[in-house]
């Protein structure tokens, strides 16, 4: 069978994850030097860098508790669909009344990825479970998700993205300066600024770096997981 170069395709891809990152920079680089963004011609480098911006965006609202109360909503968020798209997704494999109810009491992208993930465990191994007195309980917890850690990390980010970047569910649910996350800080520091232009740019990146630190972390489970049983045989 003949084979191909791969150079184009390693090409092509470099090209397309610059063409990504290139805005990504942008934000980073407006975010250090306050340029305006509409100035032309538009300069590549950084001019006159300095962190005056992060410092600003940490003193001019409750930055720390913002970022706290978005670190606790986000864990309670990942913990429950942890253990929600898990049960649904075992129930899925199972072709019962609960499964059908299941995947309306959590995301149903995540359910999938964890049906997947199970779906491609020998059904043997869950036999084998049951004959030893196992629970269905035990069986997910014991056997199931041991093997799944690649469901459970696109879980992680994915329950991670949309819970960190949630905006509209606290703005109805609270009220209380003290509860509010980051993307309501966000909001009501805009509401106190009158030059925003750096300063709105290094809040953008406060908020994106934890989001993108753990893809980078954890991008090879979470590749794995969605394409998880997209092999099986």
């Amino acid at each position: 069978m003949r084979r191909y170069p791969r150079w184009p395709i390693h090409l092509a891809l470099i090209l397309t994850s610059f063409v990504m990152l290139v805005p990504f920079y942008w934000v980073f680089k407006t975010s250090i030097s306050g340029e305006n963004i509409f100035n032309y011609p538009p300069s590549i480098i950084p001019r006159n860098p300095n962190l005056f911006y992060y410092v600003d965006v940490w003193y001019a609202i409750p930055f720390a508790r913002y970022f706290l109360n978005s670190v606790i909503v986000t864990v309670l968020t990942i913990a429950a669909n942890i253990v929600l798209n898990a049960m649904a997704g075992y129930a899925l494999t199972r072709d019962s009344y609960l499964g059908l109810a299941l995947p309306q009491f959590s995301t149903i992208i995540c359910i999938f990825v964890f049906k997947a993930s199970f779906d491609a465990i020998p059904a043997s191994l869950i036999d084998a479970a049951k004959v030893d007195g196992l629970s269905e309980w035990r069986i997910i917890w014991t056997i199931m998700m041991p093997l799944a850690k690649s469901a459970m990390a696109t879980n992680v980010i994915l329950s991670f993205i949309w819970s960190w970047n949630n905006f509209l569910w606290p703005l109805i649910m609270t009220r209380s300066p003290e509860m509010q996350t980051l993307p309501l800080g966000l909001s009501r520091f805009l509401s106190y600024q009158e030059d925003t232009t750096g300063a709105l740019y290094a809040f953008c990146i406060m908020v994106l770096a934890p989001g993108i630190l753990l893809f980078l972390l954890a991008q090879k489970e979470f590749i794995q997981g969605l394409t998880s049983g997209a092999t099986k045989g």
